[in-house]
This record gives structure tokens, sequence and C-alpha cells, in this order.
């Protein structure tokens, strides 16, 4: 039987500070994390951690194997040691990704900041905010350079660092910001893609961390400028990068994460004689030199959402044009009666990512911009005629009852559901548009042939009848429970995902479900409208296919019969990025290799804009594919290989032990503070035969079910409890705060 001495003896040992680098020490971290124990992921943590005079390390896993959660753990064991001033710098895109994943995963809560949070605050720096981690894109980072250098990090964290390695070039601007403001700090860069085309990629990489590494660019290029053909040198650059890189392979944790495969299921299908007219009409006004309806400095943009809107159904372009329609015309009467016309902005909020695609494509989020306006010179008649087009594409779209794509979506679900059954999957499929006119669209449709009441939507603003009543029931359900985080977007999109799972067949999503949601309960991802940014897909598909995910994924794709772009659009994500086949989907080489898709994207979109022919198509596309291909396929992927993997048996070895010493590691501190809690709550609580769940009846607003193994409490419904919750500090604290008489010896 224990006493308040073993009590004392415990809660000591859990807070003490093991040796800096050691499994003891991570094992803090490790014990407060809801994710499964991977030995890379440790192996890659302690990397980061282990010497107290680094300035940092650069992570550069395969895609796939978790960097944010390498990431993360670091981040954790710095917020167990109270050295808590974290930032994190990251694409625009991955902010909420990331805090979602820390507060999910670790429980520790951060703050995505925006520059109106500068403008607010005016004098206080925005980024000195103690106790939660800062977060931003590497825009504001650059913006607010002087602000991010003068605050204390005890960490600094850069996602997608590849986004850094031209620092050493002048036009570099943002890089060489973030540099200076982070260079007196310690730092993580995460890439998966540390090296593509250069070696001085490599210099660039290594002097975000720490400048003294190589040296000046001159002295780099001395000493390694022939490391891509030179043994000699190749292994002199390996050693001076040994303690600052680690690479782990997917092909090298087989043994530790079992990976499963993607099937692809490709269903052509052949617009109506109206809705290829519709295409056809649209394009060709798309296409002309000149507009009034759409403002010359957001010609690309607009016209991109306007054609992806137009991909995806009748529906979804109908309100827009019309929308386009009525404000030409508010704008005509407002520059006749000589007053200012309404703002233009994006077309149509129908298409969710519209402002995100907007703050990817501009080259400074923050910079402050006026709203494009129309020309208060455009010619008044020309403007009549521009609107009665418009309006006629209204009408038209209009007299389309069926979509085409749509009746093929109903044959294809069944088809993929029988390859999902024989894969011994659920019956479940998340279906992807990029509108929501669509996806209203696609339930009434799907609910019309046999799928009534097995629907759940997910949008940015889940404000429809069905998703509030199901929130309303999450918050019953969940009431008093930490399921509830008092965030209501964030408590709305857990309440769909639970209805999705536990009760729903599909889920119908446009692109905010594809950022931080776990979907690996359902194995059957639909695309029925395509992206053509591959890490757009990639991240849909990722939802599903990820670590956890049990059976193999199922990806179903569409493709326009009687649209030539639209097929080699389809045939280049397919061949050239293998997004949707294979193990691991996208590698890092294919996707690294690209920078950033949105650079594709507008490729893409520009050619859809000039060329006019089938002919003229070809020839465009045949040349894209050419230049991914030689960027793909670079002369530097055998020094790649040379410089940063380790062999095989090394890792495996080094793999091994971090997982036989983190799970020893892990469980003693199990029984540290199991024994803890049933000494300290033996008046409150009623706890199982084996230690780890128990209930609490206490008077300190905790009361409830508690679990310690978070696996076992997502399972039972229950919540996890982990050493740095409130109800384990207080146990800690009053178990050392007791006075205890010297017990002697026997």
């Amino acid at each position: 039987m224990s006493t308040p001495y073993h009590s004392l003896y415990w809660a000591t040992l859990l807070t003490i500070r093991a040796p800096v680098g050691s499994i003891d020490r991570l094992s803090q971290s490790l014990a407060t994390a809801r994710v499964d124990l991977n030995p890379h992921q440790v192996d890659a943590a302690l990397f980061a951690i282990r010497s107290p005079l680094s300035k940092g390390v650069i992570l550069a896993d395969e895609v796939g194997l978790g960097k944010t959660i390498e990431a993360s753990l670091v981040i954790a064991q710095r917020w167990a040691e109270r050295r808590r001033r974290v930032c994190l710098i990251v694409p625009a895109t991955l902010r909420k990704q990331w805090q979602q994943e820390l507060m999910d995963k670790f429980g520790i809560q951060s703050e995505i900041l925006e520059s109106a949070a500068f403008r607010q605050r005016r004098v206080l720096n925005a980024f000195d905010q103690p106790g939660k981690v800062m977060i931003c894109s590497y825009q504001l980072a650059s913006n607010k350079s002087f602000e991010l250098g003068t605050n204390p990090w005890d960490l600094v964290i850069i996602d997608e660092a590849h986004r850094l390695r031209n620092v050493y070039k002048k036009s570099s601007k943002i890089a060489a910001n973030i540099r200076e403001a982070t260079l007196q700090y310690p730092k993580i860069l995460l890439t998966a893609t540390p090296l593509q085309n250069s070696l001085l990629e490599l210099y660039g990489l290594a002097s975000v961390v720490d400048p003294q590494v190589f040296g000046d660019e001159n002295s780099f290029r001395e000493q390694f400028a022939d490391a891509a053909l030179n043994p000699t040198s190749r292994e002199r650059l390996r050693e001076r990068l040994r303690p600052l890189c680690i690479r782990t392979l997917r092909k090298q944790v087989l043994e530790y994460v079992p990976f499963t495969e993607r099937h692809c299921i490709t269903r052509p299908f052949f617009p109506t004689t109206e809705e290829h007219d519709l295409y056809e009409r649209v394009s060709a006004y798309l296409q002309r030199d000149t507009l009034i309806a759409i403002p010359n400095a957001q010609r690309q943009l607009i016209t991109l959402v306007l054609r992806k809107l137009l991909a995806s159904s009748t529906f979804a372009i109908a309100n827009t044009l019309e929308g386009m329609a009525n404000r030409l015309e508010e704008a005509l009467k407002a520059s006749k009666s000589a007053n200012q016309p309404e703002q233009l902005a994006l077309p149509d909020d129908d298409y969710e990512t519209a402002s995100e695609t907007a703050e990817e494509w501009r080259k400074d989020e923050d910079e402050e911009e006026e709203t494009p306006r129309l020309n208060l010179d455009f010619d008044p008649g020309a403007a009549k005629v521009e609107i009665q087009e418009l309006r006629s594409f209204v009408e038209l779209a209009r007299r389309v009852a069926l979509n085409a794509k749509g009746q093929e979506l109903l044959s294809a679900l069944e088809v993929a559901f029988g390859k999902v059954r024989e894969l011994g999957a659920q019956r479940k499929a998340v279906i992807f548009t990029e509108s929501r006119r669509t996806q209203d669209y696609l339930k009434r449709l799907l609910s019309e042939h046999g799928y009534q009441d097995q629907i759940v939507l997910m949008n940015a603003a889940n404000s429809d009848p069905d998703s509030v009543r199901i929130y309303r029931e999450w918050l019953e359900r969940h009431k008093g429970t930490n399921a509830v985080s008092g965030s209501p977007t964030a408590d709305r999109k857990a309440a769909i995902v639970e209805e999705f799972r536990d009760r729903a067949t599909i889920l119908i999503a446009t692109e905010s479900a594809a950022e931080g949601v776990n979907l690996q309960f359902c194995s059957l991802v639909v695309n029925y409208d395509l992206p053509w940014n591959p890490q757009r897909i990639e991240q849909r598909i990722g939802r599903c296919h990820r670590y956890g995910q049990k059976h193999d994924v199922v990806v179903v794709n569409f493709v326009n019969q009687r649209n030539a772009a639209d097929q080699r659009v389809y045939a280049l994500l397919k061949d050239k990025f293998r997004l949707f086949e294979g193990v691991f989907g996208a590698s890092d080489e294919v996707l690294g290799a690209l920078e950033s898709g949105v650079d594709l994207e507008k490729r893409i979109a520009a050619e859809y804009q000039t060329c006019r022919s089938p002919e003229e198509i070809e020839r465009a596309f045949a040349e894209l594919q050419q230049q991914l291909e030689e960027t793909i396929e670079s002369r530097l992927a055998e020094t790649r290989r040379a410089l940063l993997e380790h062999f095989d048996d090394e890792v495996r070895d080094r793999l091994r032990m971090s997982k036989e010493q983190a799970a020893s590691a892990l469980n003693e501190r199990l029984r540290w503070f199991s024994g803890l809690l049933r000494q300290e709550l033996a008046a409150d609580a009623r706890f199982e035969e084996s230690g780890l769940r128990f209930t609490y009846t206490g008077d300190h607003g905790f009361q409830g079910r508690w679990n310690l193994d978070w696996q076992d409490a997502e399972r039972q419904n229950e919540s996890f409890l982990r050493v740095e919750h409130p109800l384990g500090q207080r146990v800690i604290e009053q178990a050392r705060a007791r006075r205890l008489e010297h017990a002697g010896c026997v």
C-alpha cells in the first residue's frame, strides 16, 4: 500500500529535470502527447534538444513521417521546462493546422497573429504574449521583423523551411528578414527538401540556423563547390552537416509505421450540349483582352475563381455571374451620378478558398492595398453590352437542370463503395468541392438518390439547419467535459466530424475541411472538384490517408471528356505528381520541386487563358510537363542521397534503441503518475484495477471519467489526463507541499 511518503517521492520524480538530451527528459513531453510512439519522431526530437550549445537543427524527414509531431514534442518539452516563449513561422495556409495540432495532441494553447494585432496594440509588441505559442506567416514575420527580433524567444520553429534556402541571394528579402530577426534564438527548421537544385541551398538553410557553420558564401564555394562530383569533398560536407541535420526515409520506418496504399478510380464524364456551350461562351468571355466587370489588378485571380466555379457546377457559376452583372450595373449608375463606384473584390464568397488564394497569390499578404475599383472612364455603352452578356450566361446556366458530373457521381459512388467493401473499410466517403453552392446541389442530388439523412456538410460557416442541430446535440452530449473547447468554430467542426464518424455515411466538404481535420476512419476520398495546386490535393487526401488509417484509401476523380485542358491537367497531376496511387502519394521530391503549388496553379491558369485550340493546349502542356520533369529529375538527386541519408542498418539500430528507451521511460512515468493519483485522490475518486481509469467526484470542477491512456480515452469517450492538466498539477503540488515527519530507517 502506498503512503504520503510515496506521494512525495512520485511527485518529485514527475517534476525533477533529467539530463539535457536524455530520453528521460523527453519523456516529460511524450507522456502528455496524444500521439503514437514512433521511434523516428522520438529520435528526431532528441536530436533537436540534445546539445544546449546548438543554435538549432534541420529536421528533414520525408513527407508523411510527421515533422510536425517532432517539432511539437520539442515545444512540449520546452513547455514542461517553463520555457514558453515559442514562435512558429509557417506558410499562411498551415497556421490553423498547426494551432489545432498543438491543442489536440499536446494541450498547448497558441495564437495566430495577424497585422491587425499590431495595429490594435499600437505600443506593445504583439509577439510578446507569454503562455501561448505565437503562430505567424512568413510575410508577417518579414514585415514585423523588428518586433519578432526583439522578443526573447526560447524557441523558433520554421515550417516548410526550404522557402528560405535561397536566403543568400539579394532578391530573397523575406528570407533575409526572417534570418536576421531570429539569428540569436534557438531554431528548428522543418523541410522534406533541404536540397533540390543547388548545393548552395544547403548553405542557405545552414546560415539561417547558424551563420558560423560554413562561414560566408565564398568560403562555402571554395570548400564544397565540387562536392557533387568529388567523394572526398562530399564526405567532408556530410560530416559538417551531421550535427545539424537529420533525415529519415519512409522505407526505413516500415517496421514501425504501417503505411496503407492509395487506389485511384478515374470517372470520365461528358457534359451536355448546354453545359458545354456555357463553358465555351464564358471561357471566350474570360479570354478577352479587356473586361469591364473585372478590375485589371485582380484579373488573373478572379479569372481563376470563375474557371473553378464554372468547372464545379452550373449552380455555382450562375449566382456568381449574376452578382458580377449586378455590381457592374450599380457601378454604371454610380458613375452617371459622379459617385464613387462600389468596391469590386472577388466575385463571390461561394468559392471558399478565394480569400486564401488571394493571400497566397499576393506577393505580400500584410501590405496595405486598396481594393481595386472600376475605372470611372469606362464606356457606358460597352458596360451595358457586358451586363447583357453576363445575364445571358446566367440564363443559360439556370436552364441546365442536370449536371453530367453530378449524374456520374451517383454511379461512381456505388463503384467506389464496392471497392471500399473489398478492402474491409467502413462505408464512408468524404466528397470535396470548391463551391458552397455545389455542396448544396450535391446534398439535394444524393438525398434524392438513396442517401437522405446520411449526409453531413462541412464548410467555413457550418450554419445550415442540420449543422446547427448537430452542434447543439454535440454540446449536450459533451456538457461539462474537456471535449468542449469553448471555441464555437472548432467545436462545430468537431461536432460534424463526430457525426460523420458515428452516424453519417457521406461528408460533403468545401476546402475548409482539408485543414486540420483527421478523418482516418474514412477511406474514400472523392475529388468532385479537383484543385490545380498539387499541395492542396495532397492535403485533402491526407485527411484520410494518414498515420492511423487501417485500410487502403480509394481516391475518385472526374475528367471532362469534352475539355482538352482539363484532361491534360489531370494527366499531369496523376502521372507526374503521382498523387492518387501507391503507398505514399506525392513524394517530397516532386512536391518539393514546386517550391510552392501556387506557382503551378498560376501557370495552369495562364494556359487556360491563352490556349484556344486543342493543338495550342497540347503544345503548352507538353512544354510545362518537360519543365517539371527537368526540375523533378534533378542531377543532384544522387548527391542529396549521399549527403543527407544514412545507411538503413544504421537507422534501424538507432530507431530500435529510441523505441525501447522511450517505451521504458513512458511506462515508468505512467506508473508514478498513477500511484500519485490513487494516493492523493483516494477520498474523491473510484479507480479501476489497472489504475489508469477513474471517476472523480471531488469539488474542484473536474468531475467525470478520466483516463491516463489517451488511446483508450478516445475509444471510451473519456477525458485524457495529462500531468500538466490543472487536476494533475493540483495533485503534485498537494503532495509536495505536505510536511512529513522523518521516517527513519528500518
